[in-house]
């Protein structure tokens, strides 16, 4: 029975089993001791599957003891469900925790868990026996999920089994009135794993900390082995060593990620408020996404052209002792960059090996150490939309905790996930674990750790997939993958995969149906042709295809996905015929010399296709008004074109005298994977919980007519096509006209989230559906997901959105494993 139905019971001796996130939290400790504060005599191991408990005693302490169970949990502990049965009386002596045993059932592994206060305090505490010990943990934080070999979670089991514990450490692990009572990474300073600095004669411990701290005060770059793998680190105030870096990861623009020594530094270099504060503090420490200070003191080429910075804390020991040591050296800065320790497209570095052949010529100085790490896991970077977690890419301190669903699907499906930013998904029954981030699958060696990581999650969650899942396109990495597990594969469209995911994050129903607006930057479509601005009509077994943005000719293959005055120079010839080459010079899109070579291969459908591609559309408006032209990488235009637009409602939220809440609510900013930024500053929220952002029919002028762009065509497959070419030549004619970039990057944003919404009433007038799904990476742009979801909701539409599983391809996987589990259990 569930304990949530227990009144009372009427028996001495009761089995327990607790489901959820109660391995590697410290929850049998936390067991045992209200188990003897409730004077009661058993037993408590964990299955693997679950924790077991046997308890007897009076029937007042029994009833207390499940009190204590369910409300004194473990911060870090999920319980799910809990299972109370009367069971024979064992003649327990005393209550003991057991040696854990092999079960099968549904397993929870626990995500890596910050440092937490107590373990810092004790870690610069002199009087401490781990006074600055690189590997302090406890029950309560530490390497979980990156150092596990197999389920249940006991030090066997774990890279950390390679250290035998010191007497002092198995007393404080045998002994529950300790804070290390069965934690099993538990170590220190006489017994642990040890840092050094790679090379001919490693300089190892104390030493080599110190010498790492004094190169990075140098202005030298340094890669360090964390928990999940290695960063790049240098120090963020410090122009020319976050340029040098640039230039060695041949990385010009990306945002890079900064961690900084505590919470009053971030308060002077950025503007957050308490619900940022409680993730950025939280024990999963995330980069978070927060407006930068014009104060502050962090390099330019930080996130240069961009008004946020990707910030976390130190979530390790070594990162905090890299702050502050007692080396007799005070750090002069207190923020260092902190990238992903990776050669462009290949995946993080988990070993010394990799890190020798791969980033050795991008640093100094490797600082790494001799716990092995299993499992990549990258850093999960968030954002907010209504003052709730929007993620970006999920992984450290997230992954692989499952999205439960409440369908009754039983089987195991394996879905490799998506081409770019991939992670894979794990369905077992109810239960659809999304992995760790492993990154874009053009690079062979991304290709292999998702072969590896693919081997190491099943054997974790022993799960023996029957069915695998892929993506529709025929050409991808992924594909190649999935058809190698010698399984069944289920072949499944980009779109819809987007639109299942967010269903399948919001437990949405089987026999729900929900229009699907799928906007990202291409996908394969069924038609042979590159979808990415859908209306799709779903449930989790089909969809159709009930709309798209009006489609255009995509010329020059992969280079105008990086170069998006190709795709404005296609649209522009379509739209203005004859007129063209002139509009082309006074926009000064482009040289004669191009255009007409664009014109010639578009006239000729040469290394042309059609395609409905709404990112491609976003960067063809950023170089038409002279925003950004070209992308060093994926999402630079369009987050430039938010920006632009962000920066004119500020401006006008101002010019009306209206109170400026320096708050992150939705309504201005942007995120993508790379690091780019979603929220900014808005105004007071009003009464209706609205964004109160401006009317741009207001602003437009008396010519300006918005039914006029709202008509919609029909396509030859009887879809809606919106007035998307309409949209371009309306910016085109008034940049020509002189009106403001900025006003028009906003004028854009709103007219488009206008015919969105014209849209989704259409479908839903046609198809009685009154529930939509706003997904896909467009959506990341929250000022889009803003204007869409409250005319929406306001329309009385139930808006379903994405949290804690991301809206690009980082959470394709999860769309693709609702798929398979609905096929598996609905076949034939």
């Amino acid at each position: 029975m569930d304990i949530k139905n227990i009144q009372t019971i009427t028996y001495n001796h009761m089995a327990v089993r607790v489901y959820g996130i109660v391995q590697g939290v410290g929850f049998r400790p936390f067991v045992s001791r209200i188990a003897d504060a409730n004077q009661l005599k058993g037993s408590v191991a964990n299955k693997g599957s679950y924790v077991e408990i046997f308890a007897s005693g009076e029937i007042p302490h029994l009833l207390q003891f499940l009190d204590d169970l369910q409300n004194k949990a473990p911060e870090r502990s999920a319980i799910l469900k809990i299972d109370v049965s009367e069971c024979e009386d064992r003649g327990f002596a005393s209550f003991d925790i057991i040696e854990s045993e092999k079960e099968a059932g549904d397993i929870f592994v626990s995500p890596d868990i910050a440092t937490c206060p107590k373990c810092r305090e004790e870690l610069f505490d002199p009087n401490n026996r781990r006074y600055m010990h690189p590997f302090i943990n406890c029950t309560a934080c530490g390497p979980r999920l990156t150092i596990l070999d197999s389920m249940p979670y006991d030090r066997v089991r774990t890279s950390m089994g390679e250290f035998p514990m010191c007497p002092e450490c198995e007393f404080e692990y045998t002994h529950s009135e300790t804070r290390r009572y069965d934690a099993q990474p538990v170590c220190c300073n006489d017994c642990g794993p040890e840092v050094y600095l790679l090379g001919e004669n490693p300089v190892r411990g104390r030493e080599a900390i110190s010498l790492a701290r004094h190169a990075i005060a140098d202005g030298k770059i340094v890669a360090i082995k964390g928990i999940g793998g290695f960063h790049l680190c240098c120090d963020a105030a410090n122009e020319e060593a976050v340029a040098r870096l640039r230039a060695m990861k041949k990385r010009p623009v990306k945002p890079f990620a900064v961690m900084m020594r505590d919470e009053e530094t971030v308060k002077r270099e950025c503007e957050f408020f308490d619900f940022e504060e409680q993730e950025l503090t939280g024990y999963q420490k995330p980069i978070i996404l927060l407006k930068r200070r014009k104060e502050s003191r962090l390099a330019d080429s930080v996130a240069p052209g961009n008004p946020k910075v990707g910030v976390m804390l130190p979530y390790a020991p070594v990162q905090m002792l890299l702050f502050d040591y007692n080396d007799g050296f005070k750090m002069p800065t207190d923020c260092f960059v902190m990238t992903s320790g990776n050669v462009s497209g290949a995946p993080i570095c988990r070993t010394d090996e990799d890190a020798l052949k791969e980033i050795s010529g991008f640093c100094d100085l490797i600082l790494s150490h001799n716990r092995k790490i299993r499992l990549r896991a990258d850093d999960s970077v968030m954002d907010f939309y209504k003052k709730e977690p929007y993620m970006i890419r999920r992984s450290r301190g997230y992954a692989p905790l499952p999205v439960m669903m409440s369908a009754g699907w039983k089987g195991h499906v394996l879905a490799v996930g998506g081409e770019l930013k991939n992670t894979f998904c794990i369905a077992k029954d109810d239960l659809l674990y999304q992995s760790p981030y492993v990154g874009d699958m053009e690079d062979i060696r991304t290709v292999n750790a998702l072969r590896e990581s693919v081997k190491r999650m099943e054997e974790l969650l022993e799960a023996a997939p029957t069915l695998v899942v892929c993506d529709l396109h025929p050409r991808y990495n992924t594909t190649l993958v999935a058809e190698e597990q010698n399984l069944p594969v289920l072949k499944i469209q980009h779109h819809y995969a987007h639109v299942l995911s967010c269903m399948a994050e919001n437990d949405v129903a089987e026999n729900e149906k929900v229009i699907g607006v799928s906007f990202d930057g291409t996908g394969y479509g069924t038609d042979g042709t590159i979808w990415g601005g859908e209306f799709l009509l779903c449930d989790y077994g089909s969809f159709t295809r009930e709309g798209s943005i009006h489609p255009f000719q995509h010329v020059g293959g992969d280079i105008a996905s990086k170069e998006g005055f190709r795709i404005a120079a296609s649209m522009i010839r379509s739209i203005y015929g004859p007129g063209d080459e002139e509009v082309i010079d006074a926009l000064n899109l482009c040289s004669k010399t191009i255009y007409k070579i664009v014109k010639n291969m578009a006239a000729a459908n040469l290394n042309s296709i059609t395609s409905t591609s709404c990112g491609r559309l976003f960067d063809a408006v950023s170089a038409i008004l002279n925003i950004r032209k070209t992308s060093t990488f994926e999402g630079e235009a369009s987050t430039s074109l938010q920006f632009a637009a962000d920066s004119f409602v500020e401006k006008s939220r101002c010019a009306d005298n209206r109170p400026v809440q320096t708050e992150n609510v939705p309504g201005i900013g942007i995120a993508n994977i790379s690091g780019s930024n979603i929220n900014d500053l808005t105004s007071e929220r009003n009464e209706n919980n609205t964004s109160d952002l401006p009317k741009y029919e207001q602003l437009a002028g008396k010519d300006f007519c918005l039914s006029d762009l709202m008509k919609m065509k029909h396509g030859e497959d009887g879809r809606l096509l919106l007035s998307t070419d309409k949209l371009v030549k309306y910016i085109v004619d008034e940049t020509l006209k002189g009106t403001d970039a900025a006003q028009l990057a906003y004028g854009f944003h709103y007219i488009l989230a206008k015919q969105i919404c014209e849209a989704v009433r259409l479908i839903s007038e046609k198809t009685g559906v009154t529930s939509c799904a706003l997904t896909g990476g467009v959506f990341q742009n929250t000022l889009l997901l803003t204007l869409c979801d409250e005319e929406l909701t306001a329309g009385g539409f139930k808006v379903y959105r994405h949290s804690l599983s991301p809206p690009n391809d980082g959470g394709l996987a999860l769309g693709q494993a609702a798929a398979g589990m609905y096929a598996l259990n609905h076949s034939q």
